[in-house]
Order: structure tokens, then C-alpha cells, then sequence
């Protein structure tokens, strides 16, 4: 179905595989609604992810402005249920220049990363939202699952230290998410399996620009920081939860008895 060369990487780089609990319970019919919802929620926050750090670390003022602009028409349709399919069309490509800052030394790689991973991940979303038309899927947000929040919370909170571990953290969210593309796609339909699979190669290769960027930053080596990241998004993973989403851990007892049949 797919290269597995590709993805030698990322097992190698997270510290366990999915566990097949999770993949039991996202295999269900019933919850490809919450699967693609999610998973169209999680493509906005990675572009915005990489867009407020471009926006703090990497460019002018006006250059700031002009990465607002370019997001608002994606941000109004998911937070406010502003717009259509129809007018979000193209809308993922930069139309202004994007100006680097003279005062950091690594803007310019910053820039030239993020902008395209920010094209990909607004695309993917417009993907996502095509198949849920398709499917006959109505959007409406939905609660995030606790896996950012809990990378974010092991944060050290005085720079650079906080921007390379951002960049960590955005590493192992690219990499799970292509980790779970390839576990998930077996048990779809062909068309959305044949979508997943080719979502590999660019979260792959997201998860390699935010450690080349981490280490950029560092200055040198931070296997030290991944590691410590790896056992937080391990436990993550591995642990019991009572909330099922596409970066969510183990569907715990209490999930599983509210979700009978």
C-alpha cells in the first residue's frame, strides 16, 4: 500500500506504536465522524502552530499582519461557521511575501519551513472537509483531546529553551499523526485510505523540519529534550482515556461503558 521504508523513521523516533485498543475503537463505523472532525481541527491547529511561531520568533510586523489575514478565512469557518468549501477554494496558498526579522539568526529557515508545512496542513484541511461533504458529515467543533495540552504543560518557560521544545513538540505531533495515518488506513475505505496513505510523506518529512529547526536553534544537539518528550508522549499514548480523538490514548473503562453498542 505503501513505502515502509518511509515510516522506519518515525518508529524510531517515537518510543511505542499505537496501542491496538485505540486502533479497535477508531476502526468503528460509528466514530469515522469524530475521526474526521478531529482529524480537520488538528490540520488548522498544526498550521497555526507553526504560523504563531513564525509570527513570534521570525518576521516583521507587517509580515505578522499578512500571516493573520491569510488564516482568518479558515479560522471564521471553524470557530464561527463562517464560509463554505466554496470559499475556503485556494485559499491555502501565501499571497503577500513574508519579510524575516534582522534580529535571529535562524528566520529565514524558520520561514521557509513553516510556510510550506502551513500550505500542506490548510490543504489537508480543505482535503478533510471535502470527504466530510462527501460523507454527508456536518462540521461542528469538538473538544480537544489532552494530548497537546499535555506535551505543551512540559514546556521550559525561558527562551530559547521554550522555542526548541515547541519545535520538539511539533515534532512528535507530526510524527504520531503519520504514525496513526498508516495504522487507521487498512481498515477504511479505499478512497480515505488511498487519502491517508498519502499524507505520509509530508508528515514524515514535517517531523524532520522541526528537529533540523530544534536544533538550529540549540545550537548543536537535543537528544536530551527529545527524550524527555518521548516519555511524556508515551505516557500519552499508552495511559487510559476518557476521551477518544485522533491523538488520544487508550479508550479507558468509563469511556467504553458511555459508548456501549
Amino acid at each position: 500500500m505503501y513505502d515502509k521504508s518511509l515510516l522506519e523513521p518515525i518508529y524510531s523516533f517515537l518510543q511505542c506504536e499505537t496501542p491496538d485498543e485505540w486502533i479497535y475503537e477508531a476502526k468503528k463505523p460509528q466514530n469515522l465522524a469524530v475521526i474526521l472532525k478531529d482529524h480537520l481541527l488538528c490540520e488548522l491547529k498544526a498550521a497555526q502552530s507553526a504560523m504563531y511561531l513564525i509570527r513570534k520568533y521570525a518576521v516583521d510586523k507587517e509580515s505578522a499582519a499578512t500571516l493573520l489575514e491569510w488564516f482568518k478565512p479558515y479560522e471564521e469557518f471553524a470557530y464561527k461557521k463562517v464560509g463554505s468549501l466554496e470559499t475556503l477554494k485556494g485559499k491555502s496558498n501565501i499571497s503577500k511575501k513574508i519579510t524575516a526579522r534582522k534580529d535571529a539568526k535562524y528566520s529565514q529557515e524558520l520561514i521557509d519551513k513553516m510556510v510550506l508545512l502551513i500550505k500542506e496542513e490548510l490543504h489537508h484541511f480543505y482535503q478533510v472537509l471535502e470527504i466530510m461533504e462527501e460523507r454527508n458529515i456536518p462540521y461542528e467543533g469538538i473538544k480537544a483531546s489532552r494530548y497537546a495540552k499535555g506535551m505543551l504543560s512540559n514546556i521550559i518557560t525561558h527562551e530559547p529553551h521554550t522555542l526548541i521544545d515547541k519545535l520538539i513538540i511539533g515534532a512528535f505531533i507530526e510524527a504520531r499523526s503519520c504514525e496513526r495515518f498508516a495504522k487507521l488506513a487498512p481498515y477504511l475505505e479505499e478512497d480515505l485510505a488511498k487519502f491517508y496513505i498519502s499524507l505520509l510523506r509530508s508528515e514524515s518529512r514535517h517531523y524532520q523540519d522541526y528537529i533540523t529547526l530544534a536544533e538550529q536553534v540549540a545550537g548543536g544537539d537535543v537528544s536530551e529534550r527529545v527524550a524527555h518528550f518521548a516519555k511524556v508522549e508515551v505516557n500519552l499514548i499508552q495511559s487510559d482515556d476518557d476521551d477518544f480523538k485522533f491523538h488520544s490514548g487508550k479508550p479507558s473503562t468509563k469511556y467504553l461503558q458511555s459508548n456501549l453498542g
